[in-house]
């Protein structure tokens, strides 16, 4: 009596703890006035099962109190990402800079802006996933260096003036596009690792929020291998000779990346938003399943497009 036994992978309700023993997810006998059981602890029960715990833990607890340390630090990295976006594209806007081509500060601005909301994103996506602690850590480790390494790279070369992709020119440039590809192989295995893991196991969250994590990474590892296809068909092109011809080639899928990219980003936030709204879980489940067959169905549209 007194305690409530949540389904596996739930939320605890202890502040700060995430992971408590397997098979338990117990409130401590007391927590509640006496009397008040009918009402409080429906109200807390409702509330975790909510797909997002955001500011409704009891007591306040936020998922920025639960984070861990690496969490809490890939946030603030994919803020400064960000915020180096949006100050290039003020820059763009009060220089009357060029927009187009290689040489564009614009590639810093997409990439910091992209970067950015996809790192703070994939970091809370995650949070709602089965993996043990070290693996989590490695994960979003991993991403978190790897979107610093393409964005600040992007953007030292923007503002030397050279291309990032596709530049062999020199040895110094031959030696930031290897960094690039290598970044962008860690970006493709953290992303597929995390589409396989929402996939393989239920993540402990209503319907419609796992069906919108699921199809957002599946959707965003369509993206990377857009992006793969991209800097090898760019490549071949440099390789015989024709460094122009990349990047015009290259530039015809940019939008189907950058839609693809950001499935991750709308799909779940369509979802959160929903579970403010007082509907049936089959309502919401059923929304989130049109927008995602939309989506999908706007990517190939955009791909066939522009290929």
């Amino acid at each position: 009596m007194g305690t409530w036994n949540l389904e596996p992978g739930t939320w605890n309700l202890e502040p700060g703890t995430r992971n408590p023993e397997p098979g338990t997810r117990n409130q401590e006998p007391g927590n509640l006035e006496p009397g008040t059981r009918n009402l409080e602890q429906f109200h807390t029960v409702a509330v975790l099962v909510q797909p997002i715990a955001v500011v409704t833990k009891p007591g306040g607890t936020s998922w920025w109190a639960q984070a861990s340390a690496i969490e809490r630090v890939a946030c603030g990295v994919g803020a400064l990402l960000f915020s180096s976006g949006v100050v290039h594209v003020a820059i763009l806007l009060g220089t009357g800079a060029s927009w187009d081509g290689p040489l564009s500060l614009r590639k810093a601005a997409t990439f910091g802006l992209s970067f950015g909301l996809t790192l703070m994103n994939i970091v809370w996506v995650a949070s709602f996933l089965e993996m043990s602690r070290t693996v989590r850590a490695s994960l979003i480790g991993s991403f978190t260096a790897a979107c610093a390494l393409e964005t600040v790279l992007v953007t030292m070369q923007a503002w030397r003036g050279v291309p990032s992709h596709f530049n062999l020119e020199t040895t110094f440039d031959g030696l930031v596009a290897r960094a690039l590809a290598i970044g962008g192989a860690v970006l493709v295995a953290v992303i597929s690792w995390l589409m396989v893991a929402a996939w393989r196991r239920r993540p402990p969250v209503e319907d419609s929020f796992r069906v919108a994590i699921r199809l957002g990474l599946s959707i965003l590892v369509a993206a990377q291998l857009v992006g793969a296809l991209m800097i090898a068909r760019g490549m071949l092109l440099v390789f015989a000779g024709n460094p122009q011809a990349a990047y015009d080639t290259a530039g015809s899928l940019k939008p189907v990346h950058g839609v693809a990219m950001h499935g991750i980003l709308v799909l779940p936030l369509l979802a959160y938003a929903l579970s403010f709204v007082d509907w049936p879980e089959q309502r919401r489940l059923h929304i989130i399943r049109v927008a995602s067959a939309a989506y999908v169905l706007l990517t190939i549209v955009i791909f066939v497009w522009s290929a």
